[in-house]
């Protein structure tokens, strides 16, 4: 009973819970930046390039059904799948800079309201700056 216990004692961490809600929302958000970039910004960005559609974009450097030279096999096409990849680093910086933006966003209100003014001097404060106004007198000018 007691291994049964200390799992649920993690689990209910508060810290447990919210990374698990932080993956989930982060699961879902990711789908959704794909889709605007796959279905919003690929199409126009492809239409200024000329008509170009990035996803099926590659470099074919060998072609299907050519024998392998070791095994004497056929081999299935060997390509680069450049359009792929960018439309992966465009997701990357559309999240990563959602991110920045939300971060940023907690960070502005967890700041405390700016205090009006000085604060007032403590009781040593005080007396130190008695004190000093007193030897500046003394010394003259």
């Amino acid at each position: 009973m007691g291994f049964l216990k200390e799992f649920k004692d993690f689990i209910m961490r508060g810290n447990v819970i919210d990374l698990a809600v932080a993956v989930i929302i982060g699961a879902a958000f990711g789908g959704l930046v794909k889709s605007v970039v796959d279905d919003v910004m690929m199409p126009p960005l492809g239409y200024l390039m000329g008509g170009l559609d990035f996803s099926d974009k590659k470099v074919v450097l060998q072609e299907k059904g050519v024998l392998h030279p070791v095994t004497g096999q056929p081999m299935d096409a060997v390509e680069i799948r450049w359009g792929k990849a960018l439309n992966t680093l465009i997701q990357l910086a559309i999240q990563g800079f959602a991110i920045f933006l939300v971060i940023k966003l907690i960070n502005k209100m967890k700041k405390p309201a700016p205090a009006s003014g000085p604060a007032p001097l403590t009781k040593d404060q005080a007396l130190l700056v008695e004190i000093r106004d007193l030897l500046r007198n003394r010394a003259g000018p």
